[in-house]
């Protein structure tokens, strides 16, 4: 069994059927229809309801798996040089609550990102409701010329995130969609908004992580430079090898390093 699959832990399928149960009496539905989806995560069992709505079940093996990803993360911080700026949660409620106000201001500040509909907790699980959007691909579906195309986009989405003291915490290819021609993000996860400066160059060394097999080092810190300053390139260097144990990122650490010297250097000139 997938190492994923087997953290993530199985809801029983009469804890399932109540959420839809409850799902439909809260939107006024005779019936349900409700799609399960494979999707590789750790953190919940996702599922689409009428084609309408992508909805996340939350269990407490889930935010128990949350709080042991997160203390990694922090301890991953601190290997960096700073203290741990990662967030955990005590209960799946607190989760799927964080996540639908997570997603609420990125939209209020001109991010793309679904739209949250709901966020409850049933029979001890929390119930996120999302818009679902149809017609998406994520960015490791993306061809590599449009990757290349649209790289400085992702870095001004994630600087808009900076300029509102926010940050997404988890940026992957997985939670970068493309629908109707336009980047949205998702999952964004729990940071201490108190941190900025390192929450900033944490997001930033996960972008130039998730571009460089794609478009290659160069073009990757190219695009980041039209959009963030020398210190703050610079910043980004000292959570690449942190970012580089994650399971969920494989790039060449060795050349961004060079890469994000060469063009702090060339700004300062």
């Amino acid at each position: 069994m997938d190492i994923r699959r087997l953290a993530r832990g199985t809801v029983e399928w009469d804890r399932l059927e109540r959420v839809a149960r409850t799902l439909a009496d809260r939107y006024d539905r005779e019936e349900l229809r409700v799609e399960f989806l494979e999707a590789d995560n750790w953190l919940s069992t996702p599922c689409v309801i009428d084609e309408e709505w992508f909805v996340k079940i939350v269990s407490r093996q889930n935010a128990l798996v949350h709080a042991v990803l997160t203390t990694g993360r922090n301890v991953g911080a601190v290997s960096a040089g700073t203290d741990g700026f990662f967030g955990r949660f005590d209960t799946p409620r607190e989760m799927v609550e964080h996540e639908y106000e997570a997603t609420e201001r990125m939209r209020e500040i001109g991010i793309n990102a679904p739209r949250p509909i709901d966020a409850f907790e049933v029979n001890g699980l929390g119930v996120l409701v999302l818009e679902y959007l149809p017609a998406f691909r994520s960015l490791e579906d993306t061809p590599d010329w449009l990757v290349a195309e649209r790289a400085t986009e992702l870095f001004e989405m994630l600087a808009t995130l900076r300029d509102h003291g926010m940050a997404h915490g988890d940026l992957r290819a997985e939670n970068i969609l493309l629908c109707d021609d336009e980047f949205y993000f998702i999952d964004a996860t729990n940071v201490h908004d108190d941190r900025v400066a390192e929450t900033t160059a944490y997001d930033l060394a996960c972008a130039l992580a998730v571009l460089e097999p794609r478009i290659g080092a160069g073009d990757a810190v190219a695009a980041a430079a039209t959009v963030y300053e020398p210190d703050e390139l610079l910043a980004a260097q000292r959570f690449l090898d942190f970012v580089r144990l994650r399971p969920d990122h494989e790039f060449d650490s060795t050349q961004l390093h060079v890469e994000l010297e060469r063009a702090a250097e060339r700004q300062q000139q």
